[in-house]
């Protein structure tokens, strides 16, 4: 940076000076120092260099991904079906996601998606009493997403999808069922990969590693205040007793792991083999 006097008068170079400039250079951290410089500019434009100052650079994502199409809810819940609730809560962050499927019919069309999100918003929170969709989000066949539970899509919302885990987590839900032998859409598996990979990269996540949870209720795989590890991209199952996301789904998690990753930018490692999905169109 240099500070350059400008023809004219003294007085009026000195007006036009700068009584003190800061130049602050942040480097992406672990690469290189932050450095900070201080510049102070005498009377006529002369600077003088003084000790540095630390510079507090913001956190910065490493590993982020592109934040995928999101449908709002408000292309499929109306006023009419909307359901008195208490105000989202939150937590710090998300460092894990639990993938489910929604145990519906597979053949739809993906233009009645929306319909389908909302009978499964009035059965949760009619029969079950919930006070919202208890997914964080939904995808479809055709790998549209979909925002599901209040709060803000970019937020680490509490969601209500896996018991005793619903917190520091996000709940993923396939809509359709996908128990051993059904088929599941490479468009869908791709889908939560991508939204995996954006909504773990907020925390710079990995997701082909574990995560230790600690459990809130002794109805889940692990009693109350005990500490899990799970995998950063779980199955519902693995912190539930449930069959769910289904076999089908369950044998498409490696696959959506690595996709995530990639999509983070991360390397792959040198001793893995590159995952193909199983799924058929």
């Amino acid at each position: 940076m240099r500070v350059r006097r400008s023809p004219g008068t003294r007085r009026a170079v000195a007006a036009r000076t700068p009584r003190a400039v800061r130049l602050a250079l942040a480097c992406v951290p672990g690469l290189a120092a932050v450095v900070g410089l201080v510049l102070c500019a005498d009377g006529i434009g002369h600077g003088r260099a003084v000790p540095p100052n630390p510079v507090a650079a913001r956190p910065v994502t490493l590993h982020a991904a592109a934040r995928p199409h999101i449908v709002p809810r408000s292309a499929w819940l109306d006023a009419l079906s909307r359901h008195a609730q208490p105000p989202p809560r939150y937590d710090d962050k998300v460092v894990a996601v639990f993938v489910h499927h929604t145990d519906s019919p597979n053949g739809y069309a993906c233009a009645d998606a929306p319909r389908i999100i909302r009978y499964l918003y009035a059965g949760q929170t009619g029969a079950r009493d919930w006070d919202d969709i208890g997914y964080n989000f939904l995808v479809d066949r055709c790998g549209t997403v979909y925002e599901g539970r209040a709060g803000g899509v970019d937020r680490p919302v509490t969601g209500a999808h896996t018991q005793g885990f619903n917190h520091r987590t996000a709940g993923i839900a396939a809509i359709g069922t996908f128990t051993a032998g059904a088929e599941v859409p490479p468009a869908m598996t791709r889908a939560i990969a991508a939204l995996a990979a954006w909504k773990l990269g907020l925390a710079d996540v990995d997701p082909r590693t574990t995560a230790r949870l600690v459990s809130s209720n002794s109805l889940s795989r692990y009693r109350s205040g005990a500490t899990a590890t799970l995998p950063t991209l779980a199955g519902h199952r693995d912190g539930y007793m449930t069959s769910c996301p289904g076999a089908a789904l369950f044998l498409e998690l490696p696959f959506i792991r690595k996709e995530a990753a990639r999509l983070q930018g991360r390397p792959q490692d040198s001793h893995e083999t590159p995952l193909t999905s199983t799924g058929t169109p």
